[in-house]
């Protein structure tokens, strides 16, 4: 082993075990800049990917460097997600851009979101982040319960639980206040 050999891997352990005690502050950072812890988990886990891949950096402060590198991380993440989102946006053809609701069924709507979040709202905690990562986040179940560091099963019984409780919080009230003939669809 030569001395360029011995200095590299000196340097990488330094690497590893600076990373290692600074992954739980990274993780954090990222996770409320964007708000998915999952998501977090699996960009600073691209962070290490990157420096571990690349010739190693000299830095003196290496700790505070990895957490300036974290948060830049989250920012580009959150600007592609908006930008994804205007380009989705941007393509939808103008054929399927949604027309003018009549003012009743707007209000509709708007009293539906209302009651939604509510029942999300009144959810348990883990089982509102839970249908949050999945339908806000996109994450599949499987990705939710190894970051929660729960069964799949557990997963989708908590899943079962939020949509139950989005769908109670909408159905049509036994005595119902509605003008004959406004039948909910």
């Amino acid at each position: 082993m030569n001395e360029s050999d011995s200095d590299s891997t000196g340097g990488r352990a330094r690497f590893l075990q600076v990373f290692l005690a600074q992954r739980a502050r990274m993780e954090a950072l990222v996770s409320r800049r964007i708000g998915c812890r999952a998501t977090a988990a699996d960009l600073v886990q691209e962070l290490f990917l990157r420096f571990w891949r690349r010739p190693e950096v000299k830095v003196e402060a290496l700790d505070t460097y990895l957490l300036r590198c974290a948060g830049n991380l989250a920012i580009d993440h959150l600007r592609s997600e908006g930008s994804r989102e205007r380009v989705a946006e941007a393509s939808l053809p103008l054929d399927e851009t949604p027309v003018a609701q009549a003012p009743e069924q707007a209000l509709e709507v708007e009293h539906d979101l209302q009651c939604i979040e509510a029942a999300l709202r009144a959810l348990p905690e883990r089982t509102r982040q839970i249908f949050l990562l999945n339908r806000i986040h996109g994450c599949k179940y499987g990705e939710i319960a190894q970051a929660m560091q729960l069964s799949q099963s557990a997963v989708e019984k908590h899943m079962m639980r939020a949509l139950e409780a989005c769908k109670a919080s909408v159905a049509e009230p036994v005595s119902s206040t509605r003008r004959p003939g406004s039948a909910r669809r």
